[in-house]
């Protein structure tokens, strides 16, 4: 029963600051133009590597996710600086896990997250446009046309498309990251010992170089990494190895490096890996030797959480079962969506690549402009793309990878 009271409290900790990054992320999809945001990355110099920071930060796409909307960003014109400075900052933070850093690990942590991710990023991107002489400026794609996604909608479509996107696509997308970390974390809380990693937390170099080894080749998310970072907190291990785990958790992957260096060749991916490290154990170490230490006590007490229910106040309570439900009903979504019934005038394809919603509206986009294609259901956690309608096969698969996405 421990283990269950621990979920609870940590869930009921989170959720309305989960909810609402969900909110805020879905509108930021609907109302911000993508295209417009591409043509403001083209260029040498460090104004688009600052943007592509900027822009990158609050967004909530994951580590594989914004692969595809950085090459959509490079062949829209986006400059080499500025797509690794969007890869570098991207994946560390987002609304939604800025706003749950704040809820578990404190003010300190949910302001320092993005300010090293902002910094990282600015300094991997500049490094790698110190490496190419010329960019050629919207090659390719970059018009001053509108961008009918966003500017040929109403706005009660739009706010529709937020909705959609914020609570059904993104819940979908991370939801099972988020449990997964939910869990990791109530599993250290109630079977390691305490002070079992004091002894490592003794000397933050040590522990953070663990934590790297451990977090590249590892996947989580930003969100879901919050609740491990925080028990391991509980554990022993220090406030900037917590903070290594927060940035090269969710950031630095084998897979997200292979891909870089395919599309964007071997030198920026080594300095996207570069970049993540060095800038994960200098702010490490920056919290734990020069930053105040009661600024990172977490003083949550989980220990305590067996009346977790009980003295949870009706908003927070609601805001729990609000996001256990939506849950659910992505996970029954899903199931559903693996059961498709195929026609004569249907095809299937699998794409591979996709990640987060974003991943799965583009692939959906690019597909429904294929003459011929009548429906399209992109199914975001099998990679299954159903496709009704007469239509060239090969048509499709070329629109597919135009948009950055493998496809069989």
């Amino acid at each position: 029963m421990e283990l269950l009271h621990s979920l609870i409290f940590m869930l009921g900790e989170m959720a309305p600051y989960i909810l609402l990054g969900f909110l805020i992320a879905g509108l930021m999809h609907a109302f911000v133009p993508q295209r417009t945001m591409a043509r403001h990355l083209s260029g040498s110099g460090w104004r688009p590597v600052v943007k592509a920071a900027l822009l990158g930060i609050p967004l909530p796409l994951c580590s594989c996710g914004v692969l595809p909307t950085a090459i959509a960003m490079r062949r829209g014109g986006a400059s080499k600086a500025a797509s690794t400075s969007f890869l570098i900052a991207t994946p560390q933070t987002g609304v939604d896990s800025i706003a749950a850093t704040w809820s578990l690990l404190g003010p300190a942590f949910a302001v320092i997250r993005p300010v090293a991710a902002l910094v990282t990023s600015f300094f991997g991107g500049m490094a790698v446009g110190a490496t190419e002489r010329t960019d050629v400026a919207c090659a390719g794609g970059c018009d001053d046309g509108p961008d009918m996604a966003h500017g040929g909608k109403k706005f009660i479509h739009k706010l529709r498309d937020a909705l959609r996107y914020g609570f059904v696509d993104l819940v979908g997308s991370i939801g099972g990251w988020l449990v997964a970390g939910l869990v990791i974390a109530a599993l250290i809380t109630v079977y390691v010992p305490d002070g079992f990693f004091t002894t490592l937390g003794d000397i933050p170099v040590v522990s953070m170089l663990v934590v790297l080894l451990v977090a590249i080749p590892m996947y989580v998310c930003a969100t879901g990494s919050i609740p491990i970072a925080m028990s391991l907190m509980l554990k022993g291990l220090s406030p900037g190895t917590a903070l290594v785990l927060l940035m090269a958790g969710p950031a630095a992957n084998f897979a997200s490096a292979a891909l870089i260096s395919k599309e964007m060749g071997r030198k920026a991916a080594t300095v996207y890996i570069a970049s993540i490290v060095a800038g994960a154990i200098l702010f490490g170490l920056a919290i734990d030797y020069i930053l105040p230490r009661d600024w990172f006590a977490v003083i949550t007490p989980v220990h305590g959480a067996c009346h977790a229910v009980g003295e949870m106040g009706l908003f927070t309570l609601t805001c729990s079962v609000v996001l256990v439900a939506l849950l659910i009903i992505s996970f029954i979504k899903n199931r559903k969506h693996n059961h498709i019934n195929i026609t004569e005038m249907t095809k299937t394809y699998n794409v591979k690549g996709m990640n987060c919603p974003h991943c799965q509206a583009s692939v959906a986009k690019s597909i429904s402009s294929v003459s011929g294609v009548t429906a399209v259901d992109v199914n975001l956690s099998t990679g299954v793309a159903t496709v009704d309608g007469v239509h060239d096969s090969q048509a499709v698969i070329d629109a597919v990878r135009a948009a950055g996405f493998d496809i069989a």
